[in-house]
């Protein structure tokens, strides 16, 4: 049995937005887990919206008093859709090499504190762009952009030694995670969709680690 507290670090789909279980696929993969006979507690610690600037400015803060010493912890970090969402009148979220330099940093700094693992970007809808968040703010997500900054960030896990999982290749090409965009917002799955990418992560070799497999 494994015992271990996990911080999930991440944006809206690291939540589970739209997901009418209020599981995601972070709450669907640890109660599997817990299922099988592993003590997880798990910090769900997406914030809506959030690209990789406001991630690298509050991760370690939320996580030290959730991760204190005499304790096994754990970091997942998924983000990146953001990063490459233009917003209206305002262009790119981030530029793609300041995406990589904060993937960076806190890549590097989570992985010399704590076990690390990183989930790649999710492929959005793009016959349901741009997707309106408010009367005044508005996104457009381009999968080709994210699907550069999906590859990138892979070779920039493997120069820094931390596992990195492609979510983008696998759902961009599964017609349920399509059906699941459409249910949803575009951007954002139904429950559906939260619940394959958690039977993505749970099968992947380096999670399976951390649960002693």
């Amino acid at each position: 049995m494994t015992t271990l507290r996990i911080c999930f670090v991440g944006d809206s789909i690291t939540n589970g937005t739209l997901d009418d279980e209020v599981l995601g696929w972070c709450g669907r993969l640890c109660a599997g887990e817990r299922a099988r006979g592993h003590d997880l507690t798990c910090y769900n610690m997406g914030v809506r919206a959030d690209t990789s600037e406001e991630i690298k400015a509050r991760w370690r803060a939320e996580c030290e008093p959730r991760l204190p010493p005499h304790v096994s912890g754990g970091l997942v970090f998924a983000f990146g859709v953001n990063d490459m969402a233009d917003q209206q009148g305002l262009g790119l979220r981030v530029p793609m090499e300041q995406s990589l330099a904060n993937a960076s940093e806190m890549l590097f700094r989570a992985s010399e504190w704590l076990p690390t693992l990183w989930i790649g970007p999710a492929p959005a809808e793009m016959s349901m762009q741009p997707l309106r968040i408010a009367d005044t703010v508005v996104f457009d997500f381009k999968n080709d952009r994210t699907r550069e900054l999906n590859n990138r960030f892979a070779d920039l896990a493997a120069e820094m030694g931390v596992p990195y999982l492609d979510l983008f290749t696998p759902l961009a090409g599964d017609p349920r995670w399509s059906a699941a965009l459409q249910a949803g917002d575009g951007v954002h799955p139904v429950a559906d969709g939260y619940a394959l990418m958690a039977e993505l992560v749970g099968a992947w070799p380096a999670w399976r680690v951390w649960m002693g497999d």
